[in-house]
C-alpha cells in the first residue's frame, strides 16, 4: 500500500509505515471522517469481545485437547447446514460492518440493510449464525457455545449502545426501532 507523502508523513514515516497520530487525523478529516465521533459511536465490540474471548479460548483448547468430546458426528448434513448458515450470514455481516464504516464516521444512523433487520445486526450475524456455521462445518458443538457467549455478552452489553443512540438521534432512533423486523433478536 503506498501512502500519500503530506506535510507530516516525513521520508523516515514513509520508509518505516509509520504515521504519526496527527497524520491519520488530518488524512481523516480531508476524508469528511470525525475521528471523535466514529469513537463515541463505534459501539460495545470491545466489551463483548472481552467477556466472550475467554469462552472461546478455553473452548478451542478444550475442543482441541478432547475433540472427541466435542465431535457432533453430523458428517455431510452438518457441513452442508453449516455452509448454508455461512453462506447467508457472511454477506449480511459485510454489508452491516461496510455500513458501518461509511456513515457512523459520518454521524449517521444506519437504518437500512441488515440494520432493517436486527438492531445489531454484526453482533446478532456473527453470534447465531457464523460461529454456529463454522461448528458445523468443522463438526464440533463449541461453535454453539461460543456462539451462545457471544450473543449473551451482545444482549448484556448493547444497552449502554442503545442509550448513546437515542441520546445522539432522539426521534430518528425511535421511528427506527419501530421499524427493525425482529427487534427483539
Amino acid at each position: 500500500m503506498t501512502i500519500p507523502a503530506n506535510e507530516h508523513a516525513g521520508g523516515h514515516e514513509l520508509r518505516t509505515g509509520r504515521l504519526r497520530r496527527d497524520t491519520w487525523r488530518s488524512l481523516a478529516a480531508r476524508s469528511g471522517v470525525d475521528i471523535m465521533r466514529c469513537g463515541k459511536l463505534i459501539g460495545a465490540g470491545d466489551r463483548i469481545i472481552a467477556a466472550t474471548l475467554p469462552v472461546a479460548v478455553m473452548g478451542v483448547a478444550a475442543n482441541i485437547i478432547w475433540d472427541d468430546a466435542f465431535r457432533m458426528g453430523l458428517g455431510h448434513v452438518g457441513l452442508v447446514a453449516g455452509v448454508v448458515l455461512l453462506a447467508i450470514a457472511l454477506p449480511l455481516w459485510i454489508w452491516a460492518v461496510a455500513q458501518i464504516l461509511l456513515y457512523v464516521p459520518r454521524g449517521k444512523l444506519i437504518t437500512s440493510g441488515p440494520f432493517a433487520i436486527v438492531l445489531h445486526p454484526i453482533y446478532t450475524f456473527v453470534a447465531l449464525l457464523v460461529v454456529p456455521g463454522i461448528g458445523l462445518v468443522i463438526d464440533s458443538w463449541i461453535g454453539f457455545a461460543i456462539g451462545g457467549a457471544l450473543y449473551i455478552a451482545s444482549r448484556l452489553f448493547q444497552r449502554r449502545e442503545e442509550r448513546k443512540l437515542a441520546e445522539t438521534f432522539p426521534a430518528e432512533y425511535a421511528a427506527y426501532r419501530a421499524r427493525v423486523l425482529l427487534p427483539w433478536l
